[in-house]
């Protein structure tokens, strides 16, 4: 299942500066673990050590925050869109 997945400036270094890659996988987890295959040092800047999503990245399944859902183990069908968002803050 090809999946697009939308990476927002800060983390473009991390995939070479592309601003959307394809992956492919069943589950956000699995998407996300494709970009990290083809993209070595792209994983941790989204994932906490133990797997889980960083408390301040954001990722969006077809515009449905995935928090909502099933987490990381949501369901990806073939050409949906991933949104990763980091959390801003300032003052």
């Amino acid at each position: 299942m090809s999946v697009e997945v939308r990476i927002p400036t800060v983390l473009r270094p991390k995939v070479g500066g592309q601003a959307v890659v394809a992956a492919e996988g069943a589950t956000v987890r699995e998407v996300l673990a494709a970009v990290e295959a083809a993209h070595p040092g792209f994983g941790p800047a989204v994932l906490e050590a133990s797997g889980a999503l960083k408390r301040f990245v954001n990722v969006f399944l077809n515009d449905e925050d995935v928090r909502y859902r099933q987490g990381l183990e949501t369901p990806v069908a073939d050409r949906s869109t991933l949104v990763i968002l980091p959390a801003v803050a300032g003052g």
